[in-house]
């Protein structure tokens, strides 16, 4: 992810190309939230998930119920 934070301006030019019509007061708050998804998003990537199966090999109710584990 780019260190450099996303702007009201740049928020409004981005929802104006997806066709979505966004009042001039919400531009700042859109910008935060783009950048804190971004920024959570960045955490996540950075996982090491190499040895988690695939959701597919998950079965609900196979799996042993332990409190010590």
């Amino acid at each position: 992810m780019s260190a450099v934070e996303l702007t009201p301006a740049e928020a409004a030019r981005w929802a104006a190309r997806a066709g979505l019509v966004l009042p001039a007061e919400r531009h700042a708050a859109v910008a935060a939230v783009a950048d804190h998804i971004h920024r959570v998003v960045a955490v996540l990537r950075e996982l090491d998930l190499a040895d988690v199966p695939p959701a597919a090999a998950y079965r609900a109710g196979q799996e042993e119920h332990d409190a010590a584990a």
